[in-house]
């Protein structure tokens, strides 16, 4: 079944980058911002938001993890959800190997370059970027957003809607809170509270959120 994708910014298009890779077709791309209806962005139509494309309600899937930013992409899953329209099975790029220890949920999108090893769980629309290291037993959550270059060390636990920040790293047996962010290239070697903004090296609480 073909795509839509929620989101016509960068990562909307890299989600399309990768539905090319994987031989998946891509009908048009959704964007709640009005002055984007209507636009080509890469060859693919914007045609506006999920009223505009009620007569494909039964011949495509939405891909929810076109935005990055966590709390976007819940509204946006749920608002899909109460639209009656099907969810898109999770994107992985062939490179990326899936063990079978390993439990992936619903709508989510794996980047290439990403190693996941042994006993990791991901939820539902995860956003897992190029080039991320996941060890052995991570556990990360609902509407995650994960930046290419982040190394995640294992036993670790990302809890729903934190946001890991480009080149972070965090060390083993570390809980991430809820809704909180990791700014890029930190070291997170310490559990941060939800709704925080840590960072820096080590990385420490910049302010709540």
């Amino acid at each position: 079944m073909a795509l839509v994708i929620w989101g016509c910014g960068g990562h909307g298009r890299e989600v399309l980058h990768l539905c090319e890779q994987i031989g998946i077709e891509v009908v048009c791309f959704l964007d709640e911002r009005s002055e984007f209806k209507g636009k080509i962005i890469d060859d693919i139509p914007v045609l506006g938001d999920l009223q505009d494309i009620l007569e494909l309600q039964n011949k495509v899937k939405i891909v929810c993890a076109g935005v990055g930013d966590p709390a976007l992409k819940k509204r946006l899953a749920n608002k899909t959800i109460k639209h009656g329209f099907q969810i898109a099975d999770t994107l992985v790029h062939p490179s990326v190997f899936i063990s079978k220890r390993n439990s992936i949920g619903i709508g989510s999108v794996i980047c290439e370059g990403t190693i996941i090893t042994t006993n990791v769980i991901i939820k539902d629309f995860v956003i897992i970027n190029r080039g991320v290291n996941i060890s052995h037993d991570d556990r990360i959550e609902d509407y995650v957003t994960v930046s290419p270059g982040a190394n995640i060390a294992g036993n670790v636990t990302i809890h729903e809607g934190s946001y890991i920040g480009i080149g972070s790293s965090i060390r083993e047996k570390i809980t991430i809170g809820p809704w909180s962010v990791i700014g890029g290239g930190a070291f997170v070697k310490e559990d941060v509270p939800e709704k925080t903004l840590y960072a820096g090296v080590p990385a420490t609480l910049k302010k709540r959120l």
